[in-house]
């Protein structure tokens, strides 16, 4: 037979085990809410970085389309920013090019009131030639502002020290287009380009 002693104490739980069981609860919550930010801002990365993959291909499929004129992208400036090319009436297919893809890294197809919003933070392309004897390679770069600091991107200098002075919230992707030889010139043994 039961007291009635024990029969009180077995009866329910008592305020301290709920409170107990409360603030296991709130910590779990919490390392849940942490985790939802940390998953949204990777999520924001991922979609910036396949923008860039976007854009990088867009410039190296212009290039490939027009391998004779490859040295006539080649820009000073990084499009993106206030550039050394004029849009207002662009001669050739490189600068047609470049001028479309200037407005892409901008993000003129995305605007909001007026204000060109762009799939990147920053958005900033480069194309170089690393080598001036060898006018069929040149570099594409797309680089633009990740979220959160991380290690510098190597390979390219696009972009570099207009994302914070140590280069961590740079992100950068880099192509390289290369347009083969396929037949010389028989009197300087020079490649002719097709």
């Amino acid at each position: 037979m039961l007291s009635r002693g024990s029969l009180r104490r077995s009866r329910g739980v008592t305020m301290l085990e709920v409170l107990i069981a409360i603030v296991i609860l709130t910590i779990g919550l919490l390392g849940v809410a942490g985790m939802q930010a940390q998953m949204q801002n990777a999520e924001v990365e991922a979609y910036q970085r396949a923008q860039a993959i976007v854009l990088l291909q867009d410039m190296v499929d212009r290039i490939n389309a027009n391998r004779r004129n490859a040295a006539n992208y080649v820009t000073g400036t990084p499009l993106g920013t206030a550039s050394d090319i004029d849009c207002s009436a662009p001669a050739t297919v490189a600068e047609r090019d470049q001028c479309a893809w200037d407005a892409s890294l901008r993000g003129a197809a995305e605007t909001a009131g007026g204000a060109q919003l762009g799939a990147m933070n920053g958005a900033r392309g480069c194309i170089s030639n690393p080598v001036a004897v060898m006018p069929r390679q040149v570099i594409v770069a797309v680089a633009w502002q990740g979220n959160s600091p991380t290690a510098a991107p190597g390979g390219t200098n696009c972009g570099q020290g207009e994302f914070g002075a140590d280069d961590k919230f740079r992100r950068a992707m880099v192509a390289s287009v290369v347009i083969g030889c396929l037949q010389n010139d028989p009197a300087t043994g020079n490649c002719v380009t097709p």
